[in-house]
């Protein structure tokens, strides 16, 4: 095989620990080129990665079939050579590119029943035998059923520091200074997000102990309206959802001296760019999707109603999270930060 083709998910933390499947598909097949289709919003992520050589960014819509887009886009790739396609979402539609691109081996998870589309198909876990994201692509390194090794690549991207310096330039941050992030959005919903009035609490626990510090808080524009609320009660943290590209974001987080992040897109980046960071857990479960470096320190009441993995907390009071408290976050910051002196 030289030439393959890995449609990527749909989301940045997946996209991260797929990674892993790129590193052993480049181990097996030393000659290998590997190119990715990514949303525009996952591209970024890609881009940093060393196994990926060209990354196709699409702007086809979450949830919609849209045909003729994915027809043109098909016919382009036609061209390319591959000699396999791995098809990592689940969806009909994201196999739909391979087969129409006449790819010879289309590789990916059952699904919603592709037969035909892909001819290379993993069985589904079970939902009480889910292993590991991590492990669950990296399985379609091999045939199917086949054992994996025990330990496998963890995810890592590539940071440049020039560019980390420009943005921390255009933000008026100063490099000289140590960097506080927060990461206080998370796609999925309320039920892992940890409460604003929680952030703004530890950002005034910070002040008192290092006034010198810079905190910014990172995410996309639905996370401005959380972070103003951590702004009102503590005006000294820079509201910076939705004014950086991914790109940039992940140039800040390249230089962060810590992180504290929700289970989201943006922990799995810190976690791949080696940064020191807390990762707060509610309503999910870290023993599926940890963040996979030895700088992370995971922070998880784990109450027996967790995890749930729902949107909301379906009993009404989401003491997964409102229970993680402040001064416990803080002592876990300053132990961070007091090693960096």
């Amino acid at each position: 095989m030289h030439k393959a083709l890995v449609i990527a998910p749909n989301w940045i933390g997946d996209a991260l620990m797929a990674q892993p499947l790129f590193t052993l598909l480049k181990r097996l097949h030393p000659r290998l080129t590997i190119d990715a289709i990514a949303p525009s919003w996952v591209a970024p992520v890609l881009e940093r990665m060393p196994e990926i050589s060209r990354v196709v960014a699409t702007d086809l819509a979450h949830g919609k079939l849209q045909p003729l887009e994915r027809y043109r886009l098909a016919s382009v790739l036609a061209d390319e050579g591959y000699d396999a396609a791995y098809v990592l979402p689940n969806s009909l539609k994201s196999s739909l590119i391979p087969w129409l691109a006449r790819i010879p081996l289309r590789i990916g998870y059952k699904g919603e029943q592709r037969y035909g589309l892909l001819n290379v198909r993993h069985a589904n876990p079970r939902k009480d035998e889910r292993p590991p994201m991590v492990r669950h692509y990296a399985a379609l390194a091999f045939a199917p059923g086949a054992k994996l090794p025990e330990t496998l690549p963890t995810p890592r991207i590539e940071a440049d520091l020039n560019e980390s310096a420009r943005v921390f330039a255009r933000f008026g941050l100063d490099l000289r200074v140590p960097l506080v992030v927060f990461c206080p959005g998370a796609e999925f919903g309320p039920a892992k997000r940890w409460p604003p009035g929680h952030f703004a609490q530890l950002a005034q626990l910070m002040r008192r102990s290092f006034p010198y510090a810079q905190i910014v808080a990172l995410g996309s524009g639905k996370d401005g309206a959380l972070a103003q609320q951590i702004a009102a009660d503590a005006p000294f943290v820079r509201n910076l959802c939705g004014q950086t590209s991914l790109a940039e974001a992940c140039a800040l987080l390249a230089r962060a001296n810590a992180v504290v992040s929700n289970d989201s897109g943006l922990m799995h980046v810190t976690a791949a760019l080696r940064r020191p960071q807390i990762a707060l857990f509610g309503s999910s479960d870290p023993r599926h999707t940890p963040p996979l470096s030895d700088q992370a320190h995971i922070l998880w009441l784990q109450l027996e109603c967790s995890p749930c993995f729902a949107r909301e907390c379906p009993l009404g009071h989401t003491r997964c999270l409102n229970e993680l408290m402040p001064e416990h976050v803080f002592a876990n910051l300053r132990n961070i930060l007091l090693t960096q002196r």
